[in-house]
């Protein structure tokens, strides 16, 4: 159960989107079952600077720790946030804004989870994505005309701007490079919980109603992060399809809340803490 009987447990959550009253709502009923949980939010609290910083900083006056990766909403310049900063300008007031309020980020040292399940090294990533998840037989231009044609397009389009890189693709090529060089460079005996706002492998976003939307969803390049870097568990969001899968023997939590008129659908109430660490007892692992 939540919390390992007092002992404290390593919980995630993602995609709390709270500039949507309900899941503000969800938000503000969020606590820890034991004072000693950690809790993983990875990406997409809210729209505006000042959501972020408020809802993290709840959250980070509840649990003993608070990890955080980015998601793709953080990252929007939205018309009427009085936080007008783009690109790296605008992650790295956040990532500001987190160490004030003692909230873990991607550029601090990574923690190690020493409770149940460990000891392991937590790492929040941020990484976004370089379009090379396309349908067969499309080049990157011709994938992109393809979404623009039938009206899938992401909104980062208009509102994250990758300044001063000249593409998305090329800031994501630099996370990429730099957060390999990291995790490459840990301590070997320690095991990973890799937490990144977009899924590391391409086979989760199979089952997207609108297959054309996965080229905003990730990388080719972290298709073998979590043998390379001995995950025990990968974390992420973005998807807003909550669920586990196994992917060479590795556990992956999808573990947003999405929108309203999506968790509206589902059985199970919304904003749910998944246990990461100690493992949750389950099906045995299905290796894809």
């Amino acid at each position: 159960m939540l919390g390992e009987e007092n002992g404290g447990s390593l919980v995630a959550i993602s995609d709390l989107h709270i500039g949507y009253s309900e899941n503000r709502a969800l938000v503000e009923a969020l606590r820890p079952a034991s004072p000693r949980d950690w809790l993983i939010v990875a990406g997409d609290v809210a729209d505006t600077a000042a959501d972020v910083e408020w809802a993290l900083g709840l959250l980070a006056e509840r649990f003993e720790k608070v990890v955080w990766s980015p998601g793709n909403h953080e990252l929007w310049t939205p018309p009427g946030d009085p936080v007008t900063l783009r690109g790296l300008a605008r992650y790295e007031h956040l990532v500001q804004r987190c160490r004030a309020l003692g909230v873990l980020t991607p550029e601090d040292e990574y923690p190690v989870w020493r409770g149940a399940g460990g000891p392991v090294l937590v790492a929040p990533l941020f990484l976004l994505y370089d379009y090379s998840w396309r349908p067969d037989g499309l080049n990157r231009e011709a994938a992109l005309a393809e979404a623009y044609r039938t009206g899938i397009v992401c909104t980062d389009e208009f509102m994250l701007h990758p300044d001063p890189y000249p593409g998305r693709a090329e800031w994501c090529a630099a996370r990429v490079a730099e957060t390999a060089r990291r995790l490459a460079g840990r301590d070997p005996a320690l095991p990973t919980v890799l937490v990144n706002h977009w899924p590391l492998v391409r086979d989760p976003t199979r089952v997207l109603h609108y297959p054309i939307f996965a080229q905003w969803c990730g990388t080719e390049a972290t298709a073998d992060w979590h043998r390379r870097f001995d995950a025990v568990a990968v974390v992420y969001g973005h998807l807003h399809i909550p669920r586990t899968t196994w992917h060479d023997g590795v556990r992956f939590e999808e573990v947003s809340v999405g929108y309203p008129r999506e968790w509206r659908r589902r059985a199970v109430p919304p904003g749910q803490l998944r246990r990461i660490l100690p493992a949750p007892d389950g099906d045995p692992p299905v290796v894809r």
